[in-house]
């Protein structure tokens, strides 16, 4: 019980930069407003490696057969992540990550089930980082 709250802490007030970086891109000027342009998307690759890295270690609980796809996957949303900052475009950045949280999502719910406490707690967390890079993509447009 005390490892499932503390998961859901960290993965709640793991939110709380991504909203913090937005705010500044929002109502910072020039330099802090770079920073938390570049924070935003740096936040977010280290967030979506991580969750790689979560794959990485769950595929381990599996019999052989079974660990292949799942860290296949991990490594691949890791190198997806880097992929997506080197296009240097912080638009297609941005839309290629919330892509990443998609895509990883679904693999999860498809492998995994959709049950659970965990599964809840992902989905909620997706959504919370999607509404955010959606904010994010929608400031860019807007040339706040």
């Amino acid at each position: 019980m005390r490892a499932k709250l503390t998961a859901q802490t960290l993965g709640y007030l793991g939110l709380i930069p991504f909203y913090g970086f937005l705010a500044g891109f929002a109502f910072l000027e020039d330099y802090p407003r770079s920073l938390s342009v570049q924070g935003f998307l740096i936040y977010s690759l280290a967030i979506l490696s991580f969750l790689g890295g979560a794959v990485w270690g769950y595929a381990r609980t599996f019999p052989d057969g079974q660990q292949v796809t799942r860290l296949l996957v991990s490594n691949g949303i890791v190198v997806f992540a880097v992929c997506c900052l080197l296009t240097a475009q912080t638009t297609v950045a941005a839309t290629s990550l919330l892509l990443g949280y998609l895509a990883l999502l679904w693999f999860e719910r498809a492998v995994d089930g959709k049950e659970g406490w965990y599964p809840r707690m992902r989905w909620r967390l997706t959504v919370g980082v999607v509404l955010a890079h959606v904010g994010y993509g929608l400031l860019q447009i807007a040339g706040a």
